[in-house]
């Protein structure tokens, strides 16, 4: 497979790329806003133009957004939402017609999270955008066993893993109200939180089972979701889980 790799960031994309073609891979670097719908219209058609088809497609991108949500400026809220929900939509949106026109067996994978099944005051921005993208996901699949399409839909569902979500850099612009929260998870994914290279091997294998869920704790997974049921089907109020109460000093 030819793997385009795509970020914001070129110097990060060429950085990915170099990685694959070192390891005897081909690839290829691109530079995309995926808030920005019309971009990933167009990278849809320059990939189709070139290579002929897609075969796997990974809506990955998104950035964590913390603090109070009245104090979260408009400018991180609009662009929390365009990335973590938009990107994955229209990522979606511009893909699918031409997979579908293709008739080849095809692959998307959404990311969403742990957190889509879990909530978590001053992390709401977040949180939200990965509680739609699951919701979404779900959707897309049963909409394509309508169309009997031969499109298998994952979504994919990372728990702790050793990223650079939690950097302090990738909070600029978010507010102070979310500083200590950050500092916290970025030192505990550092020190207890699965290597990515482990993690992607979980998550390929998983997509390319077909599977719709994949996680790459299982274990956490179980215990979020079984917690998320427990809630709604008493119907009690939402409250912090005990596990994550020392993270905001309680």
């Amino acid at each position: 497979m030819t793997v385009i790799v795509t970020d914001v960031s070129l110097s990060r994309a060429e950085a990915v790329a170099k990685e694959i073609q070192e390891a005897g891979g081909n690839a290829e670097p691109l530079t995309i806003d995926v808030s920005k719908p019309a971009e990933l219209d167009t990278l849809a058609s320059y990939v189709f133009d070139k290579y002929g088809s897609v075969r796997l497609l990974v809506n990955n991108a998104g950035i964590e957004t913390l603090g109070y949500t009245w104090e979260i400026p408009l400018p991180r809220w609009e662009a929390t939402l365009n990335i973590n929900i938009h990107g994955v939509v229209h990522g979606c949106r511009a893909f699918i017609p031409r997979m579908l026109d293709s008739g080849e067996e095809c692959w998307i994978a959404n990311l969403a999270s742990i957190g889509a099944f879990s909530v978590m005051p001053t992390q709401t921005a977040y949180i939200m955008t990965k509680h739609a993208v699951q919701s979404f996901s779900e959707c897309l699949f049963l909409e394509l066993k309508l169309k009997n399409a031969p499109i298998s839909v994952s979504s994919v569902m990372p728990g702790m893993l050793k990223t650079r979500i939690f950097e302090a850099k990738a909070g600029e612009g978010e507010g102070s109200g979310g500083e200590a929260y950050r500092k916290a998870m970025h030192e505990m994914m550092s020190n207890y939180g699965m290597n990515i290279d482990e993690g992607c091997s979980k998550i390929m294998r998983g997509i390319a089972e077909k599977k719709f869920w994949v996680d790459t704790q299982a274990e956490m997974t179980n215990d979020t979701v079984e917690q998320r049921v427990k809630f709604l089907r008493e119907r009690r109020d939402p409250e912090i889980a005990e596990s994550a109460r020392h993270l905001l000093d309680l």
